[in-house]
């Protein structure tokens, strides 16, 4: 029987239940649970030996969970006398308390109404994102009953589904449908859907080769015809009109009234002189720009904007409106990527670039702290703190009586602040309240 793999303190949850399976299987979870119980007084011979069995069996117990533990997990239970003990103390570090618990469950579910079906996705790829959320609540031994994620599946499909969904409440109660069965009917669907498309596609194909092999056939007839006339085609053009080089283009193909770059001339799309709109440098601009935002337009980013009074250089907004840490500070990066760029929409539906990402330092009172994954942006006003990128490392963040409480994912309150003028800023050089090593797939470090 294979063990549970190495605990490195992360996925706790996950961790604790393949663990629990193994030490049930091997007949030592009722020992992990419960602490033994002492000798009564003038024990006997058969209760001696069911003692020390009992004894035997909580050493294994504690082996099994020192076994499965990495080297730096170990450091917090290698102290601990009994496996029970061992078990407790892993619980309440890397799972927290009742309240910690809570709020991961407050932003987990939060996570879950939120969720919507991607464009590009397919049926697969949206319920096993819809599915991982869904088995951290129900980790948390919080209760979200398959009818309830049905429900979700139904109000967050793409609009090409709309058809089958009312196709399904026509023809069954979809308060008794299972949550795979209404996977399986999505997907017959949409695998329908493909297989349409791949038809017409085939079609069109066949039509464009039917239509180039005519084509070729007109212009094969015709191209005899063409040599005979070339002569002539020769001589009416020598005697077509010739026009003295344009002062305006210096080119000699058209008079000097038809030239497109004459000063009289508006362009209709810019209202400037000089050029028509067929050679408008604004325009083409124009159009490159758009070409180059729908090629990228999985990268664009929405930065909410703040016009507070007392910000500062040195004051952090946390913002839920963007999906990455952003600041226009060069100089806090001790580590940039000039090579990522991308570009950022802001408010007023402007885009503005990207110049990199990396990590900055932060010289809080506990010591140097070290932020990751932050966009280089030098045209926003203001450093911002993303509230889905605190989220996706496994923070939890708490706004409650116009209060915004950080904490890390042992439940440690990494710092707190009020609302102010319905923002929340903090500075992270004094109002960082952490100072404990974490490792460094998190956000907050210790400088080395």
């Amino acid at each position: 029987m294979a063990a549970p793999p190495v605990f490195f303190g992360e996925n706790y949850q996950i961790w604790s239940v393949k663990m629990k399976s193994y030490l049930e299987a091997s007949g030592l979870l009722d020992v992990v649970m419960s602490e033994i119980q002492p000798l009564q007084e003038d024990p006997t011979v058969a209760q001696i030996r069911n003692y020390n069995d009992e004894v035997i069996r909580r050493v294994k117990a504690k082996t099994c969970i020192h076994s499965v533990v990495s080297d730096v997990v170990f450091t917090r239970i290698m102290s601990c006398e009994i496996a029970k003990e061992a078990w407790n103390t892993l619980q309440e570090a890397f799972q927290g308390n009742e309240r910690t618990r809570q709020m991961h469950v407050l932003n987990l579910r939060r996570e879950f109404e939120i969720l919507r079906m991607k464009r590009a996705e397919t049926i697969k790829e949206y319920f096993d994102r819809l599915l991982a959320v869904v088995n951290k609540i129900r980790l948390l031994r919080e209760n979200l009953p398959d009818r309830r994620i049905v429900e979700k599946v139904l109000v967050s499909l793409l609009e090409r589904f709309e058809a089958k969904i009312s196709s399904l409440e026509d023809s069954r109660d979809l308060t008794m449908i299972s949550l795979t069965e209404l996977m399986n009917s999505l997907q017959i669907q949409e695998q329908r859907r493909l297989l349409r498309k791949e038809l017409l596609r085939e079609e069109s194909n066949t039509a464009e080769g039917v239509f180039l092999a005519r084509s070729q056939s007109s212009y094969k007839a015709k191209k005899k015809g063409w040599k005979n006339e070339k002569k002539s085609d020769e001589d009416d053009n020598d005697e077509k009109e010739k026009y003295s080089s344009c002062q305006h283009c210096k080119k000699t193909n058209h008079p000097l009234w038809k030239c497109w770059w004459r000063p009289d001339v508006v362009c209709r799309s810019c209202n400037q002189k000089d050029h028509v709109e067929n050679v408008c440098k604004r325009k083409q601009q124009e159009v490159q720009i758009a070409q180059e935002t729908d090629d990228k337009e999985e990268e664009l980013l929405f930065v909410a904007t703040c016009f507070a009074s007392d910000i500062t250089n040195e004051t952090w907004l946390i913002d839920s409106g963007c999906t990455h840490h952003m600041t226009h500070d060069k100089d806090m990066f001790v580590k940039l990527d000039k090579t990522h760029s991308s570009k950022v929409k802001i408010g007023n539906g402007d885009y503005i670039e990207v110049k990199g990402i990396g990590d900055i330092a932060i010289d809080a009172g506990s010591g140097t702290k070290i932020i990751s994954d932050v966009l280089y942006v030098p045209k926003i006003n203001q450093n911002l703190l993303s509230v889905g990128q605190l989220l996706e490392k496994g923070y939890v963040v708490v706004f409650k009586d116009k209060t915004c409480e950080v904490f890390d994912t042992t439940g440690i309150k990494l710092m707190s602040t009020k609302m102010k003028g319905k923002n929340f800023s903090v500075n992270l050089q004094t109002d960082l309240a952490y100072s404990s090593v974490v490792n460094s797939g998190q956000i907050w470090q210790k400088r080395k």
